[in-house]
């Protein structure tokens, strides 16, 4: 049974929604103003809120601002109840998040269909998707049916590349978000000698390339095929409407791409803090994770010495001195050449 937390000052109409709501079968919870709304949207963990716009104590503008604030209730469905029908009040309600209006005076019909209709779009939304192109698809077409977000296409187009192939370069308009669904990328820059520094490295599951269209600029870094790969294309478009369309889809397809943000911050601190030893041994472990074929069997890092130092952001020969290092230490194994990680979880726990 889904619960409802209906936050309204006036008592009839609290309590005429509660038992229209209950009625139809849902458990309901109610509160006489905002600040005691927001208390028992935070202990209750409703499904859904409906929420007076005008109240003591703390209006439902501020009820909802609190409730983004916190991780349990972000993103919750919330419908706004307004005797207003002025533009500027759905706006800034929207803006805030929003999902819904209703304006009183309405019927009990117009209120279920409102709770109806966002908690089955929630539903949808919410769903456990696979992370593979099959997921990522399946949720893009459900998202955008489900929150009505005009799409370009009902399947996203998948493209082969060879390696060396170049994805694209710097100060070129972004026209895609790629997903990588086979093979590895590397994102970089040249600087002014012509030396090539390496941002990332890009698997399997990662997204890239959405950073530019984000900030409406041309690409900063130039990106490249590094072991032959097989690419799904999301149309910049597409990708715009999804993430500023509806607060739902957003938040939900923003956790699809938030492992990659995680790791960029990962990465900004490891740089900023850790000593060379650390950094080398971050980067590695980062770069496992972008080779690893098998759980147990050693980690080959199969690009060169001065790509991985680039990668992790050290100078090659620190890098080379401190491969020996780990050599020395029983970390990794250099065969013909080729890095071998045979200790990752040391690597990974180095104290300095």
């Amino acid at each position: 049974m889904k619960k409802i937390l209906v936050i309204e000052d006036n008592k009839e109409v609290r309590e005429n929604i509660a038992e229209i709501l209950r009625l139809s079968d849902y458990e309901v919870i109610t509160a006489e103003n905002g600040k005691a709304g927001a208390e028992k949207a935070l202990n209750e963990a409703p499904d859904l809120i409906i929420c007076d716009i005008m109240m003591p104590v703390l209006d439902g503008y501020g009820v909802l601002h609190l409730l983004n604030r916190h991780k349990e209730t972000a993103g919750k469905p919330f419908i706004f109840l307004t005797a207003k029908s002025e533009r500027g009040d759905f706006r800034k309600g929207m803006e805030m998040g929003a999902d819904d209006y209703i304006t009183k005076p309405f019927d009990g019909i117009e209120l279920l269909s409102a709770v109806e209709s966002r908690l089955k779009k929630i539903a949808s939304i919410r769903q456990e998707f696979r992370e593979n192109a099959e997921g990522i698809n399946q949720f893009i077409r459900q998202a955008g049916a489900a929150a009505s977000i005009p799409l370009t296409s009902e399947e996203r187009e998948v493209c082969e590349y060879k390696k060396k192939h170049a994805l694209y370069a710097e100060g070129q308009r972004p026209k895609a978000v790629y997903y990588v669904i086979g093979g590895k990328i590397k994102t970089y820059r040249v600087n002014e000698d012509g030396k090539e520094l390496i941002t990332k490295i890009y698997g399997p599951g990662d997204f890239l390339g959405y950073s530019p269209i984000l900030e409406g600029v041309n690409y900063k870094d130039n990106a490249a095929i590094l072991e032959d790969a097989e690419l799904m294309l999301i149309p910049a478009e597409d990708f715009i409407n999804l993430i500023s369309n509806d607060i739902q889809v957003s938040r939900a397809f923003i956790r699809l791409i938030a492992r990659n943000i995680r790791e960029q911050e990962e990465n900004l601190l490891n740089l900023a803090y850790n000593s060379l030893r650390k950094k080398v041994a971050f980067g590695l472990v980062q770069l496992c994770e972008k080779f690893k074929q098998g759980e147990h069997a050693p980690v080959l890092l199969d690009i060169s010495r001065e790509n991985m130092a680039y990668a992790v952001g050290v100078a090659t020969e620190s890098f080379i001195r401190t491969l020996s290092d780990f050599k020395a230490e029983g970390l990794i194994e250099i065969r013909n050449g080729k890095v071998f990680v045979i200790n990752e979880k040391k690597l990974n726990a180095l104290p300095y």
